[in-house]
């Protein structure tokens, strides 16, 4: 079985685990994570190393694994000192992570071991943009946020980082006419009240962002058979 889920935001580990046990999740089965596991909640940083020994999960990068990355120049020391003495694009891409609730990330990386860092940054450094996958004959794009700048014609190599990553679709914008586009980046609730803690599916997308990062629970979508599983 394969499964997708998007946005954990930092969300407790073990109750992640929980999720996966709930649904039977065993070594023959597939999860795709559609970016953001870090910043907002606490366990962000377990996330990324457990995902290290994770065959099979395969995380899609999101906006704040980007972020992080435009910062790695800060792992070798994280001091308020070595924060202090930033300057120039450096200072420009700390102070963009840091407005977008990096400090939970930032406190549990001060307290891992530089090793464990690089690896972590080589993880994400080798992550998937997105991925086209077939699940039962149906075909699907997995990536973070929609396509920004949508067209027919666009090869997905044509888009850029912010279009991947930072879009905010409305329910009116339409993607690929034979391909399910699955995304996360914006939680459901912003598309009205009554979405609150649901994915939204339309004929060409489904946003599976159902708040784990507003403290909310995540969701699962299992691709075989389209069944989506909430635990909140």
């Amino acid at each position: 079985m394969v499964y997708v889920t998007s946005d954990l935001h930092g969300y407790p580990l073990d109750m992640f685990k929980e999720i996966l046990e709930k649904v039977n999740f065993s070594a023959d089965d597939f999860l795709y994570i559609l970016g953001d596991v870090i910043d907002r909640g606490p366990d962000g940083v377990r996330i990324l190393k457990w995902l290290l020994s994770q065959p099979n999960v395969q995380l899609i990068l999101g906006n704040h694994e980007m972020m992080m990355l435009s910062c790695d120049f800060l792992f070798d020391e994280i001091t308020d000192a070595s924060i202090d003495n930033l300057t120039g694009s450096k200072l420009i891409s700390y102070s963009v992570w840091a407005s977008n609730s990096a400090q939970p990330t930032l406190t549990a990386l001060s307290a891992t071991r530089n090793r464990e860092i690089q690896y972590i940054l080589d993880y994400l450094r080798d992550a998937p943009l997105y991925e086209l996958i077939t699940v039962n004959g149906r075909d699907f794009l997995l990536v973070h946020s929609g396509l920004g700048n949508f067209s027919e014609n666009k090869k997905l190599s044509e888009y850029s980082d912010m279009e991947l990553l930072w879009t905010r679709p409305t329910l009116a914008d339409r993607y690929f006419e034979n391909i399910t586009t699955v995304f996360g980046h914006t939680p459901t609730v912003y598309f009205g009240e009554k979405y609150k803690g649901k994915a939204i599916a339309t004929d060409t997308w489904i946003d599976i962002d159902v708040g784990a990062g507003l403290g909310l629970t995540p969701m699962l979508l299992r691709l075989d058979d389209m069944k989506e599983f909430y635990f909140g």
